[in-house]
């Protein structure tokens, strides 16, 4: 499979809220934290497989409507992420189900973190 995005990230309201919330739910689909450090007065974590990916640092002021999708390898990670997500502190925005419009198999669930951006995990796997 290829990956068509190298690495994303944003700035968050309260960093370290936001790396326990994104250790949980990342854990479920077998991403690590990789890196946590500070360039300047900025605090930075990474998260991936093998390499950092995904990031978020520490500053956000404001809403977003950033949305990012996270590779699931099954439904059963999907359902982990949305529910190990919503325990985490997560709000729900869109249950655990197919999403046809996408593809016949477009298996996927949506959190808002705790930021208020739009996080998903999906599998295009057939069940």
């Amino acid at each position: 499979m290829t990956q068509i995005i190298d690495h994303v990230g944003f700035a968050v309201a309260d960093f370290e809220r936001s790396k326990a919330f994104y250790m949980a739910v990342l854990k479920t689909l077998d991403i690590d934290l990789l890196a946590d450090f500070v360039v300047g007065r900025a605090r930075h974590a990474g998260f991936g497989k093998g390499k950092p990916t995904f990031w978020i640092g520490d500053g956000r002021t404001g809403r977003t409507s950033f949305h990012v999708a996270f590779t699931a390898t099954s439904r059963a990670q999907v359902n982990a992420f949305y529910s190990v997500g919503l325990s985490a502190g997560g709000q729900d925005n869109g249950a655990p189900g197919i999403r046809a419009h996408y593809h016949p198999d477009y298996y996927g669930a949506f959190l808002l973190d705790p930021d208020g951006h739009n996080i998903e995990a999906v599998c295009h796997a057939p069940e």
